[in-house]
């Protein structure tokens, strides 16, 4: 057997608990999908024809390694007005393949090897990827259903050390749905100035909130000029294929971005661009048309799920519920593997989002309503076995 070439930090990173069971539920047929953290609203027409059209008239080269100049206006004066923050748009936001790539541009400029990056769990499951891949070393802090998912300033502090360079936060949460409260947020913020620290903030469900009002972190006091906002597209405005996304921060930290982007991948799809670019001119009805179903929805699950014995924390953004499943007697991993052996419903095992996930499940409500009602029963039917 010829040696692994592959570096140290490669070589044991784990796969994606998300994709295994995805995996396995490709093979089968007739799956009710609670696992999929996607829209499944189709783009609206309008965001699409601008697609089509920049095409047509000729868009079909790269652009500029920030974006498409237009585009980075429009993000610039959609942040003014939603959360008062005022960022320069030549200077201080770049256009990215995702928020994925947004995350690996910020954690690449941002760490030295050895740098932490303390994560509050569970967290989308990129996070500690990424920083190790940075050669940083992610800390995570965990969470908890008792205090609704919400990050504990003073942990957040005592897991701070001489080696500690960012916070990174990823609310409204997923897997979760908690939504931070702007008390807890103001912590936060002092916490990092006091330590100095960047605070890296992915907004990504920003438009996906439910009887609250969206904190956008960069708006509190001092803290436009030590956060990196993270944001895209592909959730609020069903785009997910079009894997288009942003930061924006001070000048010379995206200066960071923008020197490792032009060398990776260049621009974002000149082509996507231009959607995004009408999605932020036309789009605001169909997000608070599709935001209507998913609550919804919501409703519909996290009443069902704690109707059916499993105690489900009420989530106030994105669109997952996390229900506990520790009173069956199953690991998480167990209970999602049977249920999707035995009733055809796939959900995603909490300890993919981080050890603070053990012993929940991940179920996404982005989804039809009369499926998850017939996924419910599915599962109702699974815990009458157990």
């Amino acid at each position: 057997m010829p040696k692994s070439y592959l570096n140290k930090v490669v070589s044991v990173l784990k796969p994606s608990g998300i994709r295994k069971f995805f995996d396995i539920a490709a093979t089968m047929e007739d799956v009710i999908s609670l696992g999929i953290g996607e829209p499944d609203f189709t783009t609206p027409q309008p965001i699409i024809e601008a697609g089509i059209r920049s095409l047509q008239d000729g868009e079909t080269h790269y652009t500029s390694n920030r974006g498409v100049l237009e585009l980075r206006r429009a993000i610039a004066d959609h942040l003014d007005n939603l959360y008062q923050v005022h960022y320069d748009p030549i200077q201080e936001i770049i256009v990215t393949v995702g928020v994925s790539e947004a995350l690996y541009l910020t954690f690449t400029a941002l760490l030295d090897p050895g740098d932490e990056v303390i994560i509050p769990t569970p967290c989308f499951v990129s996070y500690q990827a990424e920083v190790s891949l940075a050669g940083g070393k992610p800390v995570e802090i965990y969470t908890s259903m008792e205090d609704d998912f919400q990050p504990n300033p003073s942990i957040i502090e005592k897991a701070i050390t001489p080696k500690t360079k960012a916070i990174l936060l990823g609310y409204p949460n997923n897997p979760t749905g908690a939504v931070v409260s702007r008390d807890n947020l103001k912590a936060i913020a002092e916490i990092a100035e006091k330590h100095d620290l960047v605070v890296i903030s992915d907004e990504i469900y920003d438009r996906l909130v439910y009887a609250h009002d969206h904190v956008c972190f960069p708006s509190l006091p001092g803290m436009q000029e030590r956060t990196i906002l993270l944001g895209g597209f592909s959730k609020a405005y069903a785009m997910t294929g079009w894997r288009i996304g942003y930061a924006a921060g001070p000048a010379n930290l995206i200066e960071g971005l923008v020197r490792i982007h032009q060398y990776s991948v260049m621009s974002a799809p000149t082509i996507s661009q231009y959607a995004a670019l009408e999605a932020l001119r036309v789009g605001e009805p169909y997000v608070l048309d599709m935001l209507a179903h998913y609550d919804r929805r919501r409703q519909l699950i996290y009443q069902g799920l704690n109707d059916l014995g499993l105690p489900t924390f009420e989530p106030h953004g994105a669109f997952y519920v996390f229900p506990s499943v520790h009173n069956t007697g199953l690991t998480d991993d167990e209970f999602a593997e049977r249920l999707l052996m035995e009733e055809k419903v796939a959900v995603v095992p909490g300890s993919a989002f981080g050890d603070a996930g053990q012993g929940f499940v991940r179920c996404s409500y982005a989804t039809n309503y009369d499926l998850i009602e017939k996924a419910l029963h599915k599962i109702e039917n699974f815990l009458s076995k157990l």
